[in-house]
């Protein structure tokens, strides 16, 4: 849902898919938390991916009709009769009707957005009196209880790496830290912040952890790698050497 992020091939897509799994399994099979109508009239679904999201919501909600915007068309062609695609830039000038939604659903999209402010004021201008914003999003930074995760190894390194990667395209990958306070700016209230874990590995003994936790982990080993070519070598002008067993990466 913007200029760059990253890869948007099939393995990009499938990755995406189990990133939603992973999302719903720390809802508890629930697609949204927010307390919306039991039958709300219309819902946006910003940065929409592969339509899972929207296309799970509209199977729940047959009455509802559901939106799903993103710039890249790789969204099924069948699709619920009461969910739809557009390709849209949320960055730009929101061309749906003010005060028409009543519930917003965003998703994912650290590195998407390069005015958050402005976008959110957008939310607010198109959501009915009442209505509500749910987003959700994850840290680029890896951190541990034990210290494993520090900034001499290439886990603690990384997270900050791509941050001021970011910067340099005027993209924030810290919304999670700033969504907050940028929401309440925009002048909504009653806004509640919830928080979760995702273990990478199956060292945990609570057994939800240690499903999250496998899950989690085929999620950065699919995703890793185009992530970090993408940004590596488009933005930081880092040489990828393909012949390496493990990706080499070297400065020009």
């Amino acid at each position: 849902m913007s200029t760059f992020r990253g890869p948007n091939d099939e393995r990009a897509q499938d990755n995406l898919d189990i990133a939603h799994h992973l999302f719903l399994m720390s809802l508890n099979g629930e697609l949204y938390l927010a307390p919306i109508t039991q039958k709300p009239e219309r819902v946006l679904d910003i940065g929409t991916g592969t339509g899972i999201w929207a296309m799970d919501f509209a199977d729940q909600h047959p009455a509802t009709e559901v939106v799903g915007t993103d710039l890249s068309p790789i969204q099924p062609r069948w699709t619920p009769p009461n969910c739809k695609f557009e390709i849209d830039d949320a960055n730009d000038d929101w061309t749906f009707a003010k005060n028409s939604f009543d519930f917003i659903h965003v998703r994912y999209l650290l590195g998407c957005i390069s005015d958050w402010p402005r976008f959110y004021g957008q939310v607010m201008e198109h959501l009915k009196p009442g209505a509500y914003l749910e987003q959700v999003e994850l840290s680029t930074n890896f951190k541990s209880e034990d210290d494993t995760v520090n900034p001499d190894n290439i886990l603690g390194q990384s997270g900050p790496i791509f941050i001021e990667a970011a910067k340099t395209i005027g993209m924030s990958l810290t919304i999670i830290d700033e969504m907050k306070g940028y929401i309440e700016e925009a002048g909504f209230e009653d806004v509640v912040l919830k928080e979760y874990r995702w273990p990478v590995g199956t060292w945990s003994e609570d057994p939800k952890l240690k499903e999250l936790g496998r899950w989690n982990q085929v999620h950065l080993l699919e995703g890793m790698e185009g992530f970090v070519l993408a940004w590596l070598t488009r933005i930081m002008g880092v040489r990828y050497n393909p012949g390496r067993a493990v990706p080499g990466l070297a400065t020009d």
